[in-house]
């Protein structure tokens, strides 16, 4: 029987990137303003949980959707953007 803890998931999937990140410069993108910061990190692991999304929920809303009664996914892919461009991260992921 396949271990559940070594099973490949979205959460998985983003750690790898995010560690992997972590090790080389990021690059950085100023959305609505200096202090609004995406990386290309945060654009990746947002692609890894959307594809997961559409594959097992196909009919739920995602992205900038009107807010419903309907399940809806609001994606947060590096929570803490600031602090990851500027390294203030647990040792622990490094």
């Amino acid at each position: 029987m396949a271990d559940p803890w070594q099973e490949v998931t979205p959460a998985r999937q983003a750690e790898e990137v995010v560690r992997d990140a972590l090790k080389n410069e990021v690059n950085v993108i100023l959305k609505s303003s200096p202090v609004d910061l995406v990386t290309a990190t945060d654009q990746k692991v947002e692609k890894i949980f959307i594809s997961s999304i559409k594959e097992k929920y196909p009919s739920h809303s995602r992205g900038k959707s009107v807010l419903t009664d309907n399940p809806t996914w609001i994606i947060d892919p590096i929570d803490g953007t600031t602090n990851f461009v500027h390294r203030y991260v647990l040792n622990s992921l490094i």
